[in-house]
């Protein structure tokens, strides 16, 4: 389809039926950046209509706006024919605008039921919270769900995955005219994906309208009927799904046809940096052996639930080995801390970057020195102008967009918070740089540099080891791929030789390597 053929104006259903929603040149505006600029945009009824752009394009902040977290400084939100305006999510939701949020909302101090059913709790005589009918209520709704969990778990005691179904599961609450997923699957697990496909299409049949936020380009062509796009806070475009190609929205989004190139192979690599020995933790993974040598890249690539995180988190001393060694430039160490980790030059980004690697209510400069605060340090007084000197440092060379150190991190889009993080850990001059999910909610032009950026870093004599549950990134980047299932490494790779097939029967325990070669697994 070419850019002339492209819809410029969010069209109108083929139908010529009127949308269900209609949001017209909504603007907004923060201190010192307009997030939005006269952006329009349309869901029909039945609809599943995907909202793309870069991170900071304005899709949550567009998305925000209609479901009354933010008010607009301009333009209009119509609802089923009726001009709307809502002063807080209270009063869009009960308009028929559900949110489901990418960052989780949820209270962990609470029940799952009570997470489901929080501001409408069903009462009884008294004013009483009706226990019975809360749980059997909240039951129905996981159930429909597929969950595992129970309505009466802490939410502080469920997995990232678990805890956004309960997000799902609260929009299911209301009536919704219109369903907001703002990267829904970011964290569920293949077994969890399908149920959410299925939900989406029950509330297709039901007239929903649906705004569908991911970077991942296989389901926005599997679920969508159209896809807008939003860049630099303006609206560019809006394009038939069954019409277009991965390129033409890539390009519409970033302005450039994105080059998707493998890693390189070089043949020689330096000693080992990182060498695991039967390294076990009891009832999370066992035996785990493997190699990250100087220049190289080892990507680690399995289902959630595989161990692979926890392996990470054993190396950088947040979890204590049963058993087995790990050993650092051929010496045998024993990690007990992260503390101790950071001093034998081990920097782990960690897999979720709102809750373990950065303070949200802190700047950016503050957050880039955060990992070596005795190089910005004398006597217990910080120095603003060498923190400043750092932040500048990474802030250029990682292309870092904010307008200013002073701006908090939480308010920067998932793509600079995660440049953030990472430059903070190469401030430690690392030997050994582990990156959990390193891509994780991203963009694709955010995570072509984050690519390009490790790779660069390999070439510089870093030892990276890439833990990933997306096959292309693991694929993109890695020398090297060793892949877990269930707990155990199931099979080393080389990248040059490595197919998907084997990939997938690997990390799903259908397939085996050992030294002399490939056998198949004892549960095959």
């Amino acid at each position: 389809m070419s850019t002339a053929a492209m819809n410029r104006n969010p069209p109108q259903a083929a139908d010529s039926s009127s949308p269900v929603l209609s949001l017209i040149d909504i603007t907004k505006k923060f201190p010192g950046v307009v997030a939005l600029n006269q952006v329009s945009f349309d869901v029909r009824a039945g609809e599943v209509h995907a909202l793309l752009g870069e991170n900071g394009a304005g899709k949550s902040t567009l998305m925000k706006v209609l479901a009354g977290k933010h008010q607009p400084n301009g333009g209009k939100i119509i609802l089923a024919g009726e001009e709307k305006s809502f002063e807080n999510p209270k009063q869009a939701k009960k308009s028929g605008i559900v949110l489901i949020h990418q960052e989780q909302s949820l209270v962990p101090e609470m029940s799952v039921a009570e997470n489901i059913f929080l501001g409408s709790l069903p009462l009884k005589w008294g004013n009483r919270v009706d226990w019975k009918k809360l749980h059997a209520d909240s039951t129905e709704i996981l159930e429909r769900l597929k969950c595992t969990f129970s309505s009466r778990d802490m939410v502080s005691n469920l997995s990232i995955a678990k805890k956004q179904m309960v997000e799902i599961a609260r929009a299911l609450v209301f009536t919704p005219r219109i369903v907001v997923f703002d990267e829904p699957t970011a964290s569920l697990t293949d077994h969890e994906k399908p149920v959410l496909y299925d939900i989406i299409r029950n509330l297709q049949e039901q007239g929903v309208g649906i705004v569908y936020i991911s970077h991942r380009m296989d389901e926005i062509f599997h679920l969508s009927q159209r896809i807008s796009v939003l860049r630099d806070g303006e609206y560019n475009g809006t394009l038939n799904t069954a019409d277009t190609s991965e390129d033409e929205v890539t390009k519409l989004m970033i302005g450039r046809t994105l080059e998707l190139d493998h890693a390189s192979k070089p043949k020689d690599f330096g000693e080992n940096m990182l060498e695991l020995r039967n390294l076990t933790v009891n009832g999370v993974f066992e035996d785990v052996s493997f190699n990250v040598r100087k220049g190289e890249i080892v990507g680690m690539y399995g289902l959630v639930g595989a161990g692979r995180s926890e392996v990470a988190e054993t190396i950088f001393g947040l979890r204590k080995p049963s058993g087995g060694e790990i050993l650092l430039d051929g010496k045998v160490e024993s990690i007990r801390s992260s503390h101790d980790a950071v001093l034998e030059g081990i920097a782990l980004v960690p897999e979720d970057r709102k809750d373990q690697g950065l303070i949200l209510g802190m700047n950016c400069r503050d957050n880039m020195t955060l990992s070596a605060l005795g190089s910005v340090s004398s006597m217990g007084f910080m120095k603003t102008g060498e923190e400043k000197v750092v932040y500048d440092k990474y802030q250029q060379a990682m292309k870092i967009k904010t307008p200013s150190w002073r701006q908090k991190v939480g308010n920067l889009s998932g793509g600079n918070q995660q440049k953030i993080v990472i430059g903070k850990w190469l401030h430690t001059h690392p030997k050994l740089l582990i990156l959990d999910e390193p891509t994780r909610g991203i963009d694709v032009g955010s995570k072509a540099e984050i690519h390009a950026l490790i790779k660069e870093l390999a070439r510089s004599g870093y030892a990276v080891l890439v833990i990933s549950s997306e096959m292309p990134e693991v694929l993109g980047v890695s020398n090297r791929i060793i892949a877990m299932y269930d707990g155990r490494v199931t099979a080393e790779f080389d990248g040059d030789a490595v197919s998907e097939d084997k990939l997938v029967q690997a990390i799903t325990g259908q397939y085996v390597t050992d030294a002399s070669g490939p056998v198949p697994a004892a549960s095959a």
